[in-house]
């Protein structure tokens, strides 16, 4: 799966990272190596399913490779 990552200067310094097409899914680091390792756990965070979410009676789950 391929995802564009936005770096931005963060006023504290540092950079702010965010990822367009997942809100809410953002994280920092001091440099734009650590900025990119950081968003990449903060990334597989937010696509792992709560286990909560998807234990309905009735649910079929799947997964899916992109």
């Amino acid at each position: 799966m391929k995802l564009k990552v936005v770096l931005e200067l963060s006023n504290e310094g540092g950079y702010t990272v965010y990822v367009p097409s997942l809100p809410g899914c953002i994280s920092e680091g001091e440099t734009i190596e650590e900025a990119l390792e950081n968003i990449q756990e903060a990334i597989e965070l937010y696509l792992e399913p709560l286990e909560d979410e998807i234990t309905q009676e009735g649910t079929i789950v799947r997964e899916l490779v992109l």
